[in-house]
């Protein structure tokens, strides 16, 4: 037999029957008994109230009057013990007899089985006040709801937030995101960026945020801004001789913006949005590699290159594959621009890299950037009139670089193309001459 509580108070009792046992079973046959005292157990707990009433049905029988009985399984055995213990206590801190939310969810339970509104009040406190592991989180998600009103505060950090709040929280983000912050601040950038992302990404749940004109609108000034600076900073490229004109720490900011400039396009493509983008970098092209290009075996300036590189192939993507439409010249133009510049790049980058120098190995990067650009390359190509694919893949035939990109594809299909044209057009009596 174990006691609960203290003999000290034993003169305050008012309850004809000083002290009652409770008995907790469970179904592995554990059988422990304790004392109580029945004025307290009855003031705190309404299951204990309802079993020592004389309205109860067996209370004649008189193991009842002085014995509950309460089933619990053996995993909330110790949690039931620390209930009966609770309820002798006359104000209960929060940070006491929870160790931890695990611990503090399994006494919840039981107390709220038992009726103990004292102890389900301080165990709410807790519970909403502390923070909580994954595998917490799904528990409390799996036990709460079935607890009653009582504790939904509980659930609070949890429920989902109203449309303009979400609005809200995100043009703040993009602002941010977008503002070229310091370098010491690159950590809580790209995890801004990153939630961003996520929040527009539609997976086993909907998207957080539809993006209306309104929010394509203020993204819109965030992305010309970050344009607006970038091509600042290009400025002292533009210069002759480049030689000491360009400082480390606005190359540093250069290719920070770039990296930005290649999460943007991200955003906006899921926005549907590229479109400004798309327009402003075309505009640019000739400014921008007349700015990195150059044998350079110079690391930083190599690192910015690739950074254009990177943008670059989201704007082609864009191109190649209908998000943007360009008239035809302009389709034209980019590939006679960045079809030589990404070549280049890409023989820079892989010279660097098998020089085995540690320093360069920062230049490796994912194989699927340049199977991306030369599979954008590929569809631009197949888009334009004969005779344009002609005068592309014959310069590239030519070309020392002819490895990459391998325009084979676009040379097989252009052939296929025109061999038979004569035939389809005829069949179409669109020949010109006919």
């Amino acid at each position: 037999m174990k006691q609960i509580g203290n003999n000290t108070v034993s003169d305050h009792f008012s309850s004809q029957r000083e002290t009652e046992k409770a008995r907790l079973r469970t179904e592995e046959s554990r059988d422990d008994r304790f004392y109580c005292h029945s004025h307290i157990i009855i003031e705190k707990s309404t299951y204990f109230a309802e079993r020592l009433s004389d309205k109860w049905p067996t209370c004649q029988i008189l193991d009842s009057r002085n014995c509950v009985e309460v089933y619990c399984q053996e995993s909330d055995f110790d949690h039931h013990v620390t209930v009966l213990r609770l309820l002798y206590v006359a104000e209960i801190a929060v940070s006491e007899a929870w160790n931890g939310v695990k611990n503090a969810l399994g006494i919840l339970q039981v107390a709220v089985k038992l009726g103990c509104p004292q102890i389900v009040c301080v165990c709410v406190d807790y519970l909403e006040a502390m923070p909580w592991e994954e595998a917490e989180e799904d528990e409390i998600l799996r036990i709460i709801p079935s607890l009653g009103s009582n504790v939904e505060p509980i659930l609070a950090r949890l429920h989902p937030v109203n449309p303009s709040t979400v609005r809200l929280i995100f043009l703040s983000a993009v602002h941010f995101a977008t503002s070229s912050p310091p370098p010491s601040m690159n950590e809580l950038k790209f995890s801004t960026q990153e939630q961003l992302e996520y929040m527009l990404t539609e997976d086993d749940d909907a998207p957080l945020l539809t993006a209306d004109e309104e929010i394509k609108s203020q993204v819109g000034i965030c992305v010309k801004s970050l344009l607006i600076r970038f091509y600042d900073l290009l400025e002292p490229l533009l210069c002759e001789p480049k030689e000491g004109l360009f400082e480390l720490d606005e190359l540093t900011m250069l290719k920070s913006i770039l990296s930005d400039l290649a999460w943007v396009c991200q955003i906006l493509s899921k926005m549907e949005t590229m479109k400004e983008l798309v327009h402003s970098w075309v505009d640019a092209s000739e400014k921008i590699v007349r700015a990195v290009k150059g044998e350079m075996l110079d690391l930083e300036l190599l690192e910015t290159r690739i950074k254009v590189v990177e943008v670059s192939a989201k704007v082609l993507e864009a191109i190649a594959y209908g998000s943007v439409i360009l008239a035809t010249a302009k389709r034209l133009h980019v590939v006679k621009v960045w079809l030589p510049f990404v070549r280049v790049t890409k023989s820079l980058v892989d010279d660097a890299i098998s020089t085995n120098d540690e320093d360069n190995m920062v230049l490796k990067t994912d194989s699927e950037l340049w199977q991306s650009i030369e599979s954008a390359f590929v569809s631009m190509i197949l888009a334009l009139p004969s005779v344009d694919q002609a005068e592309l893949l014959s310069e590239w035939l030519e070309s020392e670089y002819i490895k990459y990109p391998d325009l084979t594809e676009a040379f097989e299909v252009w052939c296929y193309r025109s061999k038979v044209s004569k035939r389809r057009m005829a069949s179409l009596r669109v020949l010109p001459g006919m």
